[in-house]
């Protein structure tokens, strides 16, 4: 709560500097409850004093007389869109070119163009028909004239691995030295703050310049990581940064959030080319304001505005806003392929990751490694760049690994690496499985490095190795047995295209990602817009909720959840819960193990020092067993600040939160009642533990109090709920910060 000569916020008038003052009788005034609060980083949003600010505030606007009472309301709602629209565009721009950038500085790795060194390889070599060799792309060894061919190996793998340590040391480097807030993917962040968690220097814009540069930067490293999920942290910071030049949100949290649900769709949107795909993301995964109609709105058009100006930059060459586009001359597809489509989906290995990141990022945490983070990146890169190099199917970027996995044979089209060699099925389904499986090992580790790193991308990658090896031994045994009645319904001569591989990728792609990120109905609409592979949704849809049920089978959490929980943010999981016959005495902190606060036994000064020894966020208010009410923190100390530090006899005056009944004259207390809470939940500790987790779930409470005859038995919080809920992970709070954490744990 700011000082008396603070300016007005949110449209209210100026608040008068005799607000925060004494009355001649030693009263303080009781109007200020409307005002908005100001949350520091590590506090959990007050949901009920906001909503109700807000009513107040909007009842002001509609409530001014003449063209005033129309104008404003239509000049907030204006700003509104403005920021929105402003973010759509400013998130597809900066996404377009950071493809760009990202596809320079990759080829860079392994050659340059003969006639500019900032053209990429596709814009190199544009207009070179499909198969004819581009003779304006010069590797390295053809730069400086290699003729050995073992000289020419050695200095394409030693340009490759050293330029892969440079880019990723670089990233590093930045991040640790000017926004630690940087790293990682940011999504786990994104949605707690969504679900009331303060964090604004997560969303700052040395934390915007810093997330994307690094990106970029990491990902053309090669290192087993993508740009996607950032994307959805620097959609994030723009929206926010934007915001920052209309007053109408600087405290007003819930138009803050709401703005951020609507550029993290757009994020999506432009990390996928997925504009339907990054509303239902938002439905889905940041569900928070789900139910709610403006925001879906305002999600749609920041998504639709961004993928708009990412087709406008065109950083694909396609004028195509489908990254990976997948040609099928097969529109139909066969009852029997539904036995290894069900097989790419009962896969474990979306929880065998899961499993295996969780467990290299506590270790990484208790082990010397956590003194050395820019270190780690590079020895990470080393190896990586190194296997990568070996390992053909991996040497390309993810993004062009993906897409051609993802295509089918054509004669028309190079092939790619031989997958389209019939005699050499064995040894492409024997390199594809090798490297899902060093993808896997290398994903686990990479992701939770100190540096920006997404897992949609290196994700699809594992699933389209192993669907196109499945892909490929469900053709060979076709073209084996084309007469068997399993493939009764395939054409008679196997020279015929029966089945698809590139399409066992996308499926295989579908199933991966499912099960490690558990998310469904937008997986399926960014599958689809990712490759245009309309017509075959029911498979996709049949892979994805085969692999979620797989998935939950062996752990509820996906990577994002068990992320939030090892960080230990304060975020509700949207599960159904359910008790087994506890109640709400079973949660909650007796009345002898909380700190409470005497109604007219302390002093100013003795509240002060109560302040000073305690660093809990409210206070119950008693007298005697009585519940008078409850207090924050920020109002008993915004309330002391009122008295005069010179003047002894007021710092010495009793404190009164409740004037009703009150035993000490007028002149020798000071009345703090209008600084209680508005709205306190009072419950029976009778009353079953699962109702008190769904009204914490869908209220967005803070607290609730426990009551009997109106003698206070306890308290329960946010922060005793999270807990509970996240009971079964084993590792909550293994990777919290402890400053931020003991922040936010007293803030509930």
């Amino acid at each position: 709560m700011p000082s008396a000569k603070s300016a007005p916020r949110n449209g209210q008038a100026h608040v008068d500097e005799e607000l925060y003052e004494l009355t001649e009788d030693g009263r303080l005034p009781s109007d200020n409850s409307k005002v908005p609060r100001k949350y520091h980083d590590g506090s959990s949003i007050d949901w009920l004093h906001e909503e109700a600010v807000e009513r107040e505030r909007i009842h002001a606007l509609r409530s001014q007389a003449g063209a005033r009472g129309l104008l404003l309301p239509l000049l907030e709602s204006s700003r509104m869109w403005f920021v929105v629209i402003m973010a759509g565009v400013g998130i597809g721009i900066t996404g377009a070119w950071l493809d760009v950038l990202v596809k320079w500085l990759g080829d860079l790795r392994e050659g340059r163009c003969s006639y500019g060194f900032f053209y990429n390889q596709v814009a190199c070599c544009s207009g070179i028909d499909p198969g004819d060799k581009c003779l304006d792309w010069l590797t390295w060894s053809e730069t400086f004239n290699i003729q050995s061919l073992f000289g020419q190996s050695l200095l394409q793998c030693f340009i490759y691995v050293l330029l892969a340590i440079v880019f990723a040391g670089s990233a590093a480097l930045l991040v640790e030295s000017y926004a630690p807030y940087a790293f990682h993917t940011g999504i786990p962040e994104i949605k707690a703050i969504l679900g009331g968690y303060v964090f604004d220097s997560f969303l700052s814009p040395w934390t915007l310049l810093i997330k994307g540069v690094g990106l970029a930067l990491a990902v053309a490293s090669g290192l087993s990581l993508g740009k996607e999920g950032p994307l959805v942290h620097v959609a994030c910071c723009m929206a926010f940064g934007l915001s920052r030049f209309f007053k109408q949100f600087h405290h007003n949290e819930a138009q803050k959030r709401k703005l951020l649900a609507a550029a993290a769709a757009a994020g999506v949107s432009v990390a996928f080319g997925s504009p339907l795909g990054g509303v239902l993301f938002g439905l889905e995964e940041l569900d928070t304001f789900a139910s709610e109609t403006d925001v879906m709105w305002r999600a749609f058009v920041a998504s639709a505005i961004a993928a708009v100006s990412l087709q406008w930059v065109n950083p694909f060459g396609t004028a195509k806003l489908v990254l990976f586009q997948v040609n099928n001359a097969i529109d139909v597809w066969r009852a029997f392929e539904l036995i290894p489509w069900l097989g790419l989906g009962v896969g474990v290995l979306g929880s065998v990751l899961i499993k295996m990141n969780v467990e290299v990022a506590l270790y990484r945490r208790n082990s010397y490694l956590s003194n050395w983070p820019v270190l780690e990146v590079v020895c990470v890169s080393a190896i990586t760049a190194a296997i990568s190099y070996l390992v053909v199917f991996s040497r390309q970027a993810n993004g062009t690994s993906i897409a051609n996995l993802f295509q089918e044979c054509d004669p028309t089209k190079p092939d790619y690496h031989g997958l389209c060699n019939p005699t050499a099925m064995w040894e492409n389904v024997f390199l594809l499985i090798l490297t899902a499986i060093i993808k896997i090992g290398l994903t686990a580790w990479t992701f939770g490095m100190m540096i920006p790193a997404g897992i949609f991308l290196p994700t699809i990658a594992i699933g389209a190795c192993l669907g196109r090896a499945v892909g490929l031994l469900t053709q060979g045994l076709y073209r084996a047995y084309p007469k068997a009645w399993i493939f009764l319904s395939c054409p008679p001569d196997p020279s015929e295209r029966c089945i698809s591989p590139g399409f066992y990728a996308v499926l295989g792609a579908s199933a991966m990602l499912g099960g490690v990120t558990r998310m469904t109905i937008s997986l399926v609409v960014i599958v689809f817009e990712l490759t245009g592979a309309l017509s075959h949704v029911l498979p996709i849809m049949i892979c994805v909720m085969t692999s979620k049920w797989v998935g939950d089978a062996m752990g509820k959490d996906g990577i994002y959840s068990v992320w939030i929980a090892m960080r230990h943010y304060p975020w509700l999981p949207p599960v159904d819960y359910r008790d087994k016959g506890e109640t709400g005495a079973n949660i909650m902190k007796s009345l002898d193990r909380l700190v409470v606060i005497k109604d007219e036994t302390l002093s100013a000064k003795e509240l002060q020092a109560l302040l000073q020894k305690y660093t809990y966020n409210g206070f119950p208010i008693v007298r005697q067993t009585q519940l008078v009410g409850f207090v924050t923190r920020d109002k008993i100390r915004d309330a002391l600040e009122t008295v005069s530090a010179e003047d002894y006899s007021d710092r010495m005056k009793k404190c009164s939160f409740s004037t009703r009944d009150s035993l000490l004259p007028e002149t020798s207390r000071i009345d703090l009642s209008g600084y209680l809470e508005e709205a306190v939940l009072q419950l029976r500790k009778e009353v079953p533990q699962e109702l008190v987790v769904n009204m914490f779930q869908k209220l967005n409470l803070r607290r609730i109090l426990f009551t009997h005859a109106g003698e206070l038995t306890g308290m329960t919080t946010k922060t005793d709920i999270v807990s509970l809920l996240m009971s079964h992970f084993p590792h909550t709070a293994a990777l919290s910060q402890q400053p931020m954490y003991s922040m936010w744990q007293r803030a509930s």
